[in-house]
């Protein structure tokens, strides 16, 4: 049943009339009654009991009709509440973002955001460092992993392959890996987090997992450096599948030993507390996860990362 057809049939029941419906909602006699009988007959129920001279509400009708008027009733409400939160999309959105993933993916989808909701505007706080949403002013952040404070709430948004990569033009210029150990005889381009220099990579397959640490010139704080380095040809890097999504998908990059996966990650969006989330917060989460499900999604249609990446969270 459509509801504009269950709409002529309350018009109906209201005027006693299908022609008088008709002509109250600007429609022909005949659509109007072809409304009637579509409901009807999805029902399995007369609701009107017709003769030539007048029309009248069958007992069924008297049952159906008032809850129908009732359910149409909501929806509309609902459509309104629906309507006055997209209104209240406004003021400002002070968000934390990793580096790479804040420069290449969400700026642009922030920008989408803001030209559909003109009284919606962004602050972005760009750092791969850990925040602190009192201290440096901020609504929410995105960050890779749940969070390990207690006292902060947060929605996860995808699950996050974290892939072994390099450019086309060092694979020219070297052996390609086949196997983790193959890994020791190319350089690395490692990632520090705060102290923490992430110079030990893992690989498994179904027997066993691989701890590996490769030689490195080059480490960075920042995330997109490290991205811009492998690139630029300069050594092999261990990167989020959103992180290198784009240059994946363009070829600027090419996943290596896809047999050997490294442990993956989650993307959470994260707030002080849920007394904090707000209409903005929402439009925000909802976007993401759609965003990345459908980037994710041209990854596996690549067999870039598996199918079981792919999941809708709510």
């Amino acid at each position: 049943m459509q509801i504009e057809d269950l709409e002529v049939v309350l018009k109906v029941a209201e005027l006693g009339s299908i022609t008088a419906a008709a002509t109250h909602l600007d429609l022909q006699p005949a659509t109007a009654s072809a409304a009637v009988k579509r409901v009807e007959a999805a029902l399995g129920a007369e609701l009107f009991i017709r003769s030539t001279r007048q029309l009248r509400i069958s007992s069924a009708g008297e049952r159906y009709l008032p809850l129908c008027a009732d359910a149409l009733a909501q929806l509309q409400q609902a459509k309104l509440s629906l309507n006055a939160e997209e209104e209240r999309i406004s003021g400002q959105l002070r968000i934390a973002v990793a580096s790479d993933l804040g420069r290449n993916m969400i700026a642009p989808w922030l920008d989408e955001l803001m030209d559909a909701h003109p009284k919606l505007s962004v602050r972005i706080h760009l750092s791969d460092s850990n925040m602190d949403f009192y201290r440096d002013a901020l609504d929410l952040a995105v960050r890779y992993g749940a969070p390990s404070d207690k006292s902060l709430y947060g929605f996860k948004i995808c699950n996050v392959p974290r892939l072994l990569c390099a450019s086309p033009e060092y694979l020219a210029q070297h052996p390609t890996p086949e196997h983790p150990n193959d890994v020791m005889e190319h350089n690395a381009l490692f990632y520090q987090l705060s102290d923490i220099l992430n110079d030990v990579w893992h690989f498994q397959d179904d027997q066993r997992i691989y701890k590996v640490k490769p030689k490195a010139n080059r480490a960075a704080n920042d995330g997109d450096m490290v991205r811009r380095w492998c690139l630029a040809g300069k050594g092999l890097a261990l990167k989020s599948a959103l992180d290198v999504a784009d240059d994946l998908l363009a070829r600027r990059l090419t996943p290596l030993m896809l047999d050997y996966p490294t442990p993956s990650t989650e993307l959470w969006l994260i707030c002080p507390s849920r007394q904090t989330i707000t209409p903005n917060m929402r439009l925000l989460r909802d976007t993401l996860r759609d965003k990345t499900y459908h980037l994710l999604a041209q990854l596996a249609e690549r067999g870039i990362v598996p199918h079981s990446t792919l999941e809708r969270f709510v």
